[in-house]
C-alpha cells in the first residue's frame, strides 16, 4: 500500500490524561465515562472519537462511491455508535459499532446500495471487518 498520508497522535495518562496530534490540531483531555466507573464530565474517551473518526470516513466513503456513479448527494450524515464491553471470546475488551446514514435525497434502494458499496472502501470498515460487529442502518 502507498500511504497518502499519515496521523501521529499521543496519549499520555491513558483514559485519565491527554491526547495530542503532532500537528496540533487534536489537543483533548481524557476522561472514563461514568458508565465506565470513571467521573466522567467534560473531557472525551477513545470510543467518542473512534464514532467520530469512523461516521467521517464512512461519509467520505459514500461521497466517493457517488461520485464515481454520478450520484448526487446533497444532504447525508452518518452517526456512530461505538459500544465497548468484556469481551465475549477471552480477557479483556471488546467494541461494537453501530452506523445509522441518513441520504434523505436517495431512493432507499439506490440508498441502501451506495452505503453497502461504501463499506467495501471505508478505511475504517475494512480494518474492523471480521473483527467487531459493525451494523449499517439505513435511517
Amino acid at each position: 500500500m502507498a500511504i497518502l498520508y499519515t496521523a501521529t497522535a499521543t496519549a499520555i495518562g491513558g483514559r485519565e490524561g491527554t491526547a495530542k496530534s503532532s500537528d496540533g490540531n487534536l489537543d483533548v483531555t481524557l476522561t472514563i465515562p461514568k458508565e465506565m466507573g470513571g467521573p466522567g464530565g467534560a473531557g472525551t474517551n477513545p470510543e467518542q472519537l473512534f464514532a467520530a473518526g469512523y461516521a467521517a470516513c464512512f461519509e467520505g466513503a459514500m461521497k466517493y462511491v457517488a461520485r464515481s456513479q454520478k450520484i448526487e448527494i446533497t444532504q447525508a450524515s452518518v452517526t456512530a455508535q461505538v459500544g465497548i464491553g468484556p469481551s465475549e471470546t477471552g480477557p479483556g475488551f471488546g467494541l461494537a459499532v453501530k452506523l445509522s446514514i441518513s441520504l434523505p435525497d436517495l431512493e432507499p434502494a439506490v440508498a441502501q446500495k451506495l452505503i453497502e458499496e461504501a463499506h467495501q472502501v471505508c478505511p475504517y470498515s475494512n480494518a474492523t471487518r471480521n473483527n467487531i460487529p459493525v451494523e449499517l442502518t439505513l435511517a
